[in-house]
């Protein structure tokens, strides 16, 4: 992983110093909120129904045990023991004091961390695959070039103050496991006809309350000329994107507004004339960034044979392990979804055990899942049992990857203040409610995302069943959708109908599962089953 060098730790530093001075000048009345806010905007700092709220940044979601560690020890000593880990593959703390602000910025700069560029109108924190480095079918480390776009975009002075906030995701393998093609700006490492290295840029993609699917503007641009591509996809959206009207200021709505290939003729016209200018960073630069991504001493000796004779640890195996590109390891992920739990919340006391186990058995590597789970990259095979029973023990050995109680959820109404409906209670009753039944061992594969309001912070547009919470007439309803998808095949679910209580829309979900249960063939997921047979039996089951 990525570590600071003299200079990164200089700018962390400074930034510390200076927003210490600017709280201080806010709390003792020199600065009016209205001066404040974009100042703490930029270090992360969200005032929300109840306290503020500050948002770290885990680039491309890499951690090591120290970190994690620090981030235990922050939520003990400045928040109410706990923090939420996000779908951008960062960490919040809900309950921050104003005046302790500048004191979690300066320890997490202890331990290489900040909070910058987390939010504002800027480029936020760059996503990647959390199996990145580790999976078997990539065609390279993706991460090194998330981390080239981190240092190009890090107070950038063109575009620290873009018409919107800014996403970017980095992948490297035919499989999506980042949403990538709901990003602002989705980079897919790929081989050319001749074996080299390039990447295909989609732009203009995002949820929100206008959701879109990026189109491919080019599929090949030469890794030498990376960033160049990029300032030009930046320039020209920072040209003409819409600054009178924030709801259509994403570069999705200008890449619409302009139709694909016009934006793109843009784009490969401020290209041509920046490949002249000669901004691309040295290939010295790139290199000495992926001296920090090598692979760890793998043992090769290690076993290959899992023993499955547990059958509590073999279902945990099948469902929470990924395939490694070395044999006798996998990617174990570590579930934040107990039944009835808050989707995404870790207790101090599981972050600093996490901390340990990454060091003990993933060579002190953790990463950050933007489904809110943790991931250690590489175990070996032979570990995983006692891994598994250390998991357990700590609430932490959930088997539930990608089941319905693997729910992603926003903070919604109990903590937001641009919420509409609570999320995180819903999110806990379908979970107790499909645990109760054990429908959940039977659905398998079912992708289920809840949003508090039409912002999207919980992916509904992407689920296979996607839950949007709306104000109707000062009554929390929730909109039941079906048939979205983040990966490689990306799809925006569609509303079924009339929207439900909070009760109702519990049983809805499980009317939706009975009908996927009752309709589906030959080993079909929920998705498959709804694409097949479409949106009527289901509306026929909810509504009559």
């Amino acid at each position: 992983m990525y570590l600071y060098d003299q200079y990164d730790q200089a700018m962390v530093d400074a930034r510390v110093a200076e927003f210490r001075d600017q709280c201080q000048r806010r709390i003792d009345g020199k600065l009016s909120e209205d001066q404040f806010k974009p100042l703490r905007l930029m270090n992360g700092l969200y005032l929300q129904l109840h306290a503020y709220m500050l948002r770290v940044a885990i680039p491309y979601g890499t951690l090591n045990g120290r970190q994690m560690r620090a981030l235990g020890d922050i939520a003990d000593t400045f928040d109410r023991k706990y923090g939420h880990f996000t779908t951008r593959q960062n960490i919040q703390y809900n309950w921050i004091k104003l005046e302790e602000a500048p004191d979690i910025l300066e320890a997490l700069a202890k331990v290489e961390m900040h909070a910058i560029q987390t939010s504002g109108n800027c480029i936020r924190n760059i996503s990647s695959d959390h199996f990145a480095g580790a999976a078997a079918d990539e065609v390279a480390d993706p991460r090194p070039y998330a981390e080239l776009l981190r240092q190009w975009s890090s107070f950038h002075p063109e575009f620290s103050y873009l018409p919107r906030k800014f996403k970017f995701a980095v992948i490297a393998s035919e499989t999506d496991r980042a949403a990538m093609r709901l990003h602002d700006i989705g980079i897919n490492i790929v081989r050319g006809d001749a074996g080299e290295l390039g990447a295909a840029f989609y732009v203009g993609g995002g949820m929100g309350r206008t959701p879109m699917i990026a189109p491919l503007i080019r599929d090949f641009v030469p890794l030498d000329q990376l960033i160049t591509y990029t300032e030009a996809c930046l320039r020209v959206y920072n040209r003409y994107g819409r600054r009178d009207n924030k709801y259509k200021a994403r570069i999705k709505i200008l890449v619409h507004e302009l139709g694909a290939q016009e934006y793109t003729r843009q784009v490969e016209e401020e290209f041509a004339h920046l490949l002249t200018q000669g901004i691309e960073p040295p290939r010295a630069e790139l290199e000495r960034i992926k001296s920090y991504f090598v692979d760890p001493a793998f043992d090769a000796n290690a076993p290959d044979v899992i023993d499955r004779t547990d059958p509590d640890f073999a279902v945990w195996v099948d469902r929470n392990t990924h395939p490694h590109k070395q044999h006798n390891y996998v990617s174990a992920v570590i579930s934040l979804k107990p039944v009835g739990g808050i989707p995404g919340d870790a207790t101090a006391d599981q972050m600093r055990l996490m901390a340990e186990l990454g060091e003990a058995y993933s060579f002190d590597e953790l990463r950050v899942i933007h489904t809110q789970n943790i991931v250690l990259p590489h175990v070996r095979k032979a570990d995983l049992f006692t891994l598994w029973q250390k998991l357990v023990e700590a609430g932490l050995g959930t088997p539930n990857l990608d089941q319905i109680g693997d729910i992603i959820a926003c903070p919604g109404l109990d903590y937001c203040s641009l919420a509409n409906a609570r999320s995180i209670p819903v999110a806990q009753k379908i979970s107790e409610r499909f645990a109760a039944s054990g429908k959940g061992e039977a659905l398998g594969e079912l992708k289920l995302k809840i949003s508090g309001c039409i912002n999207a912070c919980g992916h509904h547009h992407a689920g296979h069943i996607g839950i949007l919470g709306v104000d109707k007439k000062g009554v929390e309803n929730y909109q039941l959708l079906l048939g979205g998808s983040e990966a490689e095949d990306t799809s925006l679910g569609k509303i079924t109908g009339p929207g439900f209580s909070e009760d109702g829309i519990v049983d809805a979900v499980e009317t939706a599962a009975d009908v996927y249960l009752r309709e589906r063939q030959n080993g079909e997921r929920f998705l498959d089953t709804y694409r097949r047979i479409g949106m009527e039996p289901f509306k026929e089951a909810l509504y009559g």
